[in-house]
This record gives C-alpha cells, sequence and structure tokens, in this order.
C-alpha cells in the first residue's frame, strides 16, 4: 500500500492518533485470525559500539498482537544493560492529551479545502462506496488529507485483524522503562514526525489511495507478509518488498518520511556513543529506519562504528 506498508514500519505516533479515526471496511471484517506465535520473533537488533558505550538498535512494529510476546532473550539481555532508551517519539508526548489536536490540524487542509475537492472523481466514487458498506460516510473525512485517510482504513484493517497500537513494540518498552526506573527521550518531536507525514505530495496521497480502493483485501495479504517478515527478521524481504518498493513508487514521500528523519537522528545516536563513561542506550525505532544504505546502521557503519547484528538463533548475523 505504498506509503502505508513503511508506515506501520515508521511514524510511531501515526498508529495510535490515526485509531480514533479508523474506518473498518467489509474486507477487514473477513480476515481470518492469524495462527497464534509459538516461538519468539527473531530479533532485529544491532550493537553499535565506541570505546566505551554501546547503542543497541531494534527494529519495532507498532501494531502488535500479545501472542507476539514474549520476546527474544536477546532483547532481553540488551533491556537490561541499557541504562537508557530512546524512542522516536517522547513517551510523555506519546500520551499527551494534545497530540490528537495536532494529528487533526497537520492531517487538515490549510486552504480551505475538502477531501471530496482534492480527490479525482473516479477515486471519491470508491471511497464513498467502500465507506457506505460498513455503514460510514465520506462526510466523516472531508477534513481529512488523502495520506490520513489511507492511514485510517489500513491501521482498521490491521484493527480488525488483531493488531493493536497499545501491543505495539514501543508501547511495550515505554511502559518496561517506566517499570524498571530507566530515563527515556525521544529522536524527534511530534509536530516533526507529524510534518513528514503532511510534507507528502497529494499526488503520491492519492495514489496510495487509489491502490488501496482497487482491492482492499489486498491489504489484509499485505499486512500478513509484512508481520511475518518482521517475525521471521527476514532483512532481505523487508528491504526489497518495504524499503525498495516506497522509494521507487514514492520517492518524496520515502525522503520525507526515511531519509530525513534518519538525517536528523544522527547526532542524538551518536551523543549517546560519545558521552564519557559506561552509559548504554537501547533505541527503539521503526524498523524502516534501520534498513538499507540509508538506514541508520549503515549510517553509523560509515562513521566508523563497531557495528553488529545480535541475534542469537541468525545462521549469519550481519
Amino acid at each position: 500500500m505504498r506509503l502505508l506498508k513503511p508506515l506501520l514500519l515508521s511514524a510511531a505516533i501515526a498508529a495510535g492518533c490515526a485509531m480514533a479515526h479508523a474506518a473498518t471496511p467489509q474486507a477487514a471484517s473477513q480476515a481470518a485470525a492469524v495462527a497464534a506465535a509459538k516461538t519468539a520473533p527473531v530479533p532485529l537488533l544491532w550493537k553499535v559500539s565506541d570505546a566505551d558505550n554501546s547503542l543497541y538498535l531494534l527494529g519495532s512494529f507498532h501494531m502488535l498482537k500479545p501472542d507476539d510476546y514474549p520476546l527474544s532473550a536477546d532483547i532481553d539481555a540488551a533491556f537490561d544493560d541499557a541504562e537508557s532508551l530512546l524512542f522516536e517519539i517522547d513517551p510523555a508526548a506519546m500520551t499527551s492529551p494534545d497530540t490528537i489536536a495536532k494529528f487533526q490540524r497537520a492531517s487538515a487542509y490549510e486552504d480551505g479545502r475538502t477531501l471530496s475537492q482534492v480527490l479525482p472523481a473516479a477515486t471519491r466514487d470508491k471511497l464513498e462506496k467502500l465507506l457506505a458498506a460498513s455503514g460510514g460516510s465520506i462526510a466523516t473525512f472531508e477534513a481529512a488529507e488523502p495520506w490520513a485517510v489511507n492511514l485510517g482504513l489500513v491501521l482498521g484493517i490491521a484493527q480488525a485483524m488483531g493488531f493493536r497500537s497499545e501491543d505495539g513494540l514501543d508501547q511495550y518498552f515505554m511502559a518496561r522503562a517506566q517499570k524498571a526506573g530507566k530515563p527515556v527521550a525521544g529522536l524527534e518531536s511530534v509536530e516533526v514526525q507529524m510534518a513528514a507525514l503532511d510534507g507528502t505530495p497529494h499526488a503520491e496521497q492519492i495514489a496510495g489511495l487509489d491502490e488501496f480502493l482497487a482491492d482492499p483485501t489486498k491489504a489484509v495479504t499485505e499486512m500478513r507478509t509484512l508481520h511475518a517478515s518482521w517475525r521471521q527478521g527476514d532483512l532481505k524481504a523487508l528491504n526489497r518488498k518495504f524499503r525498495m518498493e516506497m522509494a521507487e513508487e514514492s520517492p518524496v514521500s520515502y525522503r520525507l518520511v526515511n531519509v530525513e528523519r534518519n538525517n536528523a537522528w544522527m547526532s542524538t545516536l551518536e551523543q549517546r556513543l560519545k558521552v564519557a563513561g559506561s552509559n548504554d542506550t537501547l533505541a527503539v525505532v521503526g524498523t524502516l529506519h534501520l534498513l538499507g544504505d540509508d538506514g541508520v546502521v549503515e549510517k553509523l557503519r560509515a562513521k566508523g562504528y563497531q557495528v553488529e547484528r545480535v541475534c542469537s538463533v541468525c545462521a549469519s548475523a550481519k
């Protein structure tokens, strides 16, 4: 689903905010439950080191199911070793009462237009038909830009499949850090993350919505594939199917949502490595941010830090 597949691996705040506006078309209610997990997910975990500090990078899936837990012993060990945690957004901001309001402002039109005025007639008609099938109406979404509508629809399907933002890896570690008394911080503000989503061109937003409306059941299949690839720790599949597809199909969105944010995070990540003494950090961020040459893993490796994948169950961790 173009932009929306990577969003489940990238923009942490979007999942929780968009749930308030999610619409669940009939295709979602027909989705079969995913089989119960029998083993812990293969960790997407890297350890970056300098002379005295370590930075653990953990690839998150922002919506998960209870049976995706417990996590691997590798991840538990990284958490135990870390004195502090980093997230895309500071946990205090994630739970702030005005966060949903910020999301609504970012997804609204600044020039007074409406969704019906922005969408091509054929797209609007397909959306109206889909929403009507589940008792909804396009009137509910008139104030929202196409990216927010698409996000709400896809996340509505994910929710119907049993995925919950409150079970996502970010939320899990936020609660765990609070219980352990470990300090937490964010790599960016809510406003910065919202600006990345809101800055995507309408042409790319509408193309993504058109793709969804052409076959809503495809979102079910792709959600299963995305989740399975994440559980299997399959870097090649995640990189090819999600990062590379997004870069090719939605290049401006890819730059805003992934590349520019990765670049902006680098100074904070390096500061954690350069601080005097032994003070290790666990950074939990969307998996998309760790993939490929644009990802922070390779960016840190290129700066000369020692980088190793931590995966005791992997045949050849890199």
